[in-house]
C-alpha cells in the first residue's frame, strides 16, 4: 500500500535582523528599471572602468591565477596597499600583518564590527548612516547609540559635543564615515582633533568607512585615520577598489588595521569569506603600480559635480554642499510637500529621474525634505537627467 503524500513543512525561523526588509536601494532601482527612469540613485558608475585594469585581470586569468588566494590577500596587492597609504597618508602598515583584502567594503565593515563588538557594547554611529552598520551591530548583540547630524542652511555637520555625549563605560566602537555617504560632508583636521579628544585615554576603538578617500574637492585633502597616529592606533580603516576604479560589481576592498586588531579581524573573515578573487586582486595589483588613476580621481569627479550643480542651480532644487564623495542631496520643499520616499518614487515614475530619500538612512526615517542624486554617470546620463529635472 502506498504511504499518504505528506506536504513538506519548512520549520520556523526566528530572524535575527526583524527590522531588516528590502533596500530602498534596490526598490528604488527596481522602479527605475521599471518606468525607464535615468537612475540616480543606486551609486555606481555607468561608464566603464580604464581597459589597462580588465586587460590586467584577463593577464592573470591566462597565467592561472584562478585558484585560491590566501586569506589575508595575495602579497603584491596588499603591499600595493601599503605603498599606496604611506605615500598618501604617511604612515607605515605592515603587508603581511596590518592589511587584508575583504570582498568588498561592506565586508570589511562587518567583519570589524563582529570582531571586537560584544553583547550589550555600545556602538556609536552617526546617523544618516550607510545601512549595514546597524544590522552587523546587531547580528553581535551590540546596542547601537545614535547621534544624528546637524541640518542647517549650510548643509550638514557632526556635532562633536552629542558625540562626546554619547560615549559611556560601555562604548566599544565609534563609527566614522568620510567622505559621508549620504551627504557628501567631508571631516576636516579639526574633525580628527576632536575624536582624539573623545577617543584618548579610553578602550574605544574607531572603525573609520573611507571608502570614497579619493573624491574630495575644492582643493581639499581626505582626513583619513591613517594620518593621525593616535587614531591610527585603534582604528579599522577600510576602503574599496570598486569605488576608486569604477568596478562596483568586484566586490574588493581592504582593511588597514593595527596588528593585535588586525589578527582578530581575520579570525572572522577567515570563516566568512576567507578569500577573494584572485584574478582580480592580481589585476588590482599591476594596475596599482600606477597611482595617476587615484591621484587625478578627485579632479575627475569634481567637474561631474560641477557640472551636474550647475544643471540644477536655475532649478526649483535647493543644492546642498557636496564637498566628497560622487552624490549630490537637494532640499525640494519649493515642489513638493511630500514625503521623502514619496516624492523619490514621484520623481522616478513620473519625471523619469530616480533619486534615493535620505530617510532610510536613519533607524527611526526621519523626514527632512531632502533626497539624494549619484552623479557618477556619463556626462549624457547627466545631461537627460538634468534636462528632465530642470522641467519641474
Amino acid at each position: 500500500m502506498n504511504s499518504p503524500q505528506i506536504p513538506p513543512v519548512t520549520p520556523a525561523i526566528a530572524t535575527r535582523l526583524p527590522a531588516v526588509g528590502t533596500t530602498v536601494f534596490t526598490r528604488m532601482s527596481q522602479l527605475a528599471m521599471q518606468h525607464g527612469a535615468v537612475n540616480l540613485g543606486q551609486g555606481f558608475p555607468d561608464f566603464a572602468c580604464e581597459p589597462a585594469l580588465t586587460q590586467a585581470v584577463s593577464e592573470a586569468m591566462q597565467a592561472g591565477l584562478n585558484q585560491y588566494a590566501p586569506m589575508t590577500g595575495l602579497p603584491q596587492l596588499r603591499q600595493a596597499i601599503a605603498a599606496k597609504i604611506r605615500a598618501v597618508y604617511h604612515h607605515s602598515y605592515d603587508a603581511d600583518a596590518e592589511i587584508t583584502v575583504t570582498a568588498g567594503a561592506t565586508e570589511a565593515l562587518t567583519g570589524a564590527i563582529l570582531c571586537c563588538v560584544h553583547p550589550g557594547d555600545e556602538v556609536i554611529v552617526v546617523e544618516p548612516a550607510y545601512d549595514s552598520y546597524l544590522p552587523a551591530i546587531e547580528l553581535c548583540g551590540g546596542v547601537p547609540v545614535l547621534v544624528q547630524m546637524e541640518l542647517g542652511e549650510q548643509g550638514y555637520r557632526l556635532p562633536w559635543d552629542r558625540l562626546a555625549a554619547a560615549v559611556s563605560q560601555r562604548t566599544r566602537l565609534i563609527v566614522i564615515n568620510t567622505p559621508h555617504n549620504p551627504t557628501g560632508t567631508v571631516l576636516r583636521a579639526a574633525d580628527m582633533e576632536n575624536l582624539a579628544d573623545i577617543v584618548r585615554g579610553t578602550q574605544i576603538l574607531i572603525l573609520a568607512d573611507e571608502v570614497y578617500e579619493h573624491m574630495v574637492y575644492d582643493g581639499h585633502r581626505h582626513e583619513s585615520m591613517s594620518r593621525y597616529p593616535e587614531l591610527a592606533g585603534r582604528s579599522f580603516v577600510v576602503s574599496s577598489f570598486g569605488k576608486t576604479y569604477h568596478v562596483t560589481g568586484w566586490k574588493v576592498g581592504y582593511v588597514a588595521a593595527p596588528a593585535a586588531l588586525m589578527q582578530e579581524f581575520r579570525k572572522v573573515h577567515q570563516y566568512n569569506v576567507f578569500s577573494v578573487n584572485t584574478p582580480m586582486q592580481a589585476g588590482i595589483a599591476s594596475y596599482m603600480q600606477d597611482p595617476g588613476p587615484y591621484l587625478t580621481l578627485p579632479a575627475f569627479y569634481q567637474r561631474k559635480r560641477d557640472l551636474f550643480r550647475a544643471g540644477l542651480e536655475n532649478s526649483r532644487f535647493e543644492l546642498l554642499p557636496a564637498d566628497g564623495t560622487y552624490f549630490q542631496c537637494v532640499r525640494y520643499d519649493a515642489i513638493s510637500g511630500m514625503k521623502e520616499a514619496e516624492f523619490a518614487e514621484w520623481l522616478t515614475s513620473e519625471i523619469k529621474v530616480a533619486a534615493i530619500p535620505v530617510s532610510p538612512f536613519y533607524r527611526e526615517p526621519r523626514e527632512s525634505g531632502i533626497v539624494r542624486f549619484c552623479f557618477a554617470k556619463k556626462d549624457e546620463t547627466l545631461a537627460l537627467a538634468l534636462e528632465r529635472l530642470k522641467k519641474i
